[in-house]
């Protein structure tokens, strides 16, 4: 077996039965290239099926110090889901990466922006313009839903239930989830649809798109990160903002205002509650005022 034809497969694999976005097979085709890279770096000519747990550590020791603790934890574990396919298919009987170590790592805790630092973000929107009111729509819609980049660009017309108050999105692995959705953020988003939108030219295939940009296709995941580092700048807000933090802050803020881990977990389309339980870390306040409401001993002196 050659290592293109393996990796072929894999991303079939990765598309058709775990159903991952493009995004997440990039990502973990990535981590299997750069072996492939050392491989041909090094003249080893070592199949897919032949290599060891030696040659795995040797790649990693070389590109250790190009990477920091993370990076290295996030390639081991791609190798690892790579050679476990190959397991799953018969192809091999042992995954080479196994006893390798990933390193240790800390949990790292969002970043998140308070409320005043989103309005002053927003308040920085131009709507004098036509992208003005569109990017007012798409970062209150980012921000008062929790939605990832991707699902905001890839939010459709029909996915808006405005009369049962809520959207329709298309998560990871193509996993459907309806988002409650509030009366301001409907506002904004009626306003560029009936007043911006319906002057574009929308391109073939984009019709059903909420947002697009000045020639009528989808934005794309950059463009949103650029409207958004613009505005973050105009604000004079010194913290490194990606559109993510918008999602982080709508998760912190929900359990700030005692919303229930459960309902955020739904909201933020997370698989395992694991994921979301890394926003108590963020405001262990929430921790106090749930004993003071609800422990029976809360009166007793």
């Amino acid at each position: 077996m050659k290592w293109q034809n393996a990796l072929n497969d894999y991303r079939l694999y990765l598309k058709i039965e775990r159903g991952l976005s493009q995004n997440s097979i990039d990502s973990y085709s990535r981590d299997v290239k750069k072996l492939i890279g050392f491989l041909e770096d090094n003249a080893m000519t070592l199949s897919p099926l032949k290599i060891t747990e030696e040659h795995i550590q040797q790649f990693i020791y070389a590109i250790a110090k190009k990477l920091n603790a993370r990076s290295q934890a996030r390639l081991i574990s791609g190798l690892r889901n790579f050679f476990n396919y190959l397991i799953f298919e018969n192809y091999r009987d042992s995954n080479p990466t196994q006893l390798i170590e990933s390193p240790k790592i800390g949990r790292k805790l969002p970043d998140t922006l308070s409320t005043k630092e989103i309005n002053k973000i927003l308040g920085k929107i131009d709507l004098s313009t036509l992208q003005g009111e569109r990017n007012r729509a798409m970062l209150e819609t980012l921000y008062s839903c929790g939605l990832r980049v991707t699902e905001l660009i890839s939010l459709k017309i029909s996915d808006l239930f405005f009369d049962e108050g809520f959207i329709r999105v298309l998560g990871k692995g193509n996993k459907q989830r309806f988002v409650p959705i509030n009366k301001l953020n409907q506002k904004y988003i009626n306003t560029y649809i009936g007043d911006v939108r319906c002057h574009i030219d929308v391109q073939k295939g984009f019709e059903d798109t909420v947002f697009l940009n000045r020639r009528g296709r989808q934005l794309s995941r950059n463009m949103v990160f650029m409207v958004l580092k613009d505005l973050v700048v105009k604000a004079g807000i010194n913290k490194r903002i990606s559109p993510h933090t918008f999602r982080h802050s709508f998760a912190t803020h929900l359990l700030e205002n005692d919303a229930d881990l459960r309902a955020i977990q739904q909201m933020l389309g997370h698989e395992s509650i694991t994921t979301t339980e890394i926003y108590m870390h963020v405001d262990k306040s929430h921790l106090k005022k749930v004993v003071q409401k609800f422990h029976p001993r809360k009166n007793e002196t």
